[in-house]
């Protein structure tokens, strides 16, 4: 009986570390409890992203190259400006959010992965439950991003800043370079932005 009892014990607390990881993710996921009421599907405005925003020719930039995955003008300035937004509010590269989407959905906002996860960020949807609202709609534009920046950020501090780690946690493969190299890889190629030298040195004064 002695050595059952032993034997149970092992079992239960042979991986604690395991445990205590799985335990703070969910824990700190649940302290970003997304509770924002502008559930509607609208864009932010260029005010608001005018308010936050490091440099307004990023808009201009960045329009031109995503032309070819948003054709209407209107359309892609409104997602842009709520990319930008959304990024900034949850303290992750707007770049990097664009290289995510990219990767994730192709820029499709009703898209459907075959485990089911929905929209621009792929966001699964148990998600409502650990930190929304059951009215939340997950293809809505601003709410999409606001997870899936929310979750991003969630990783990253995780990680301790680790964007490697981080989007290996957010595709559920993490040690595998696979994922977190395609999203870099569109970085490089298609999002990667320099701040003019102009605006850095006002930046720094």
């Amino acid at each position: 009986m002695h050595l059952l009892i032993c034997a149970i014990l092992l079992i239960l607390f042979s991986n604690p570390l395991t445990a205590n990881q799985q335990r703070y993710e969910y824990e700190s996921a649940s302290t970003q409890t997304i509770s924002f009421h502008e559930i509607s599907d609208q864009a932010v405005s260029y005010i608001e992203y005018a308010a936050i925003a490091d440099n307004i020719a990023w808009l201009t930039i960045m329009s031109q190259r995503m032309e070819k995955f948003i054709p209407n003008s209107i359309e892609r300035d409104e997602f842009l400006r709520t990319v930008y937004y959304e990024s900034k509010r949850a303290g992750l590269d707007p770049q990097i959010v664009l290289s995510v989407i990219q990767v994730e959905s192709r820029f499709n906002k009703y898209a459907i992965s075959s485990a089911g996860a929905r929209g621009y960020m792929q966001v699964m949807p148990f998600w409502v439950d650990v930190i929304g609202q059951e009215e939340h709609n997950l293809f809505h534009l601003r709410v999409n991003l606001r997870y899936g920046c929310t979750i991003l950020r969630h990783y990253l501090d995780i990680e301790k800043g680790d964007y490697f780690r981080a989007l290996g946690r957010y595709n559920g493969s993490l040690g595998v370079a696979t994922y977190p190299q395609l999203v870099f890889d569109k970085w490089s190629a298609q999002w990667q932005y320099t701040f003019p030298s102009s605006h850095r040195q006002l930046a720094s004064q």
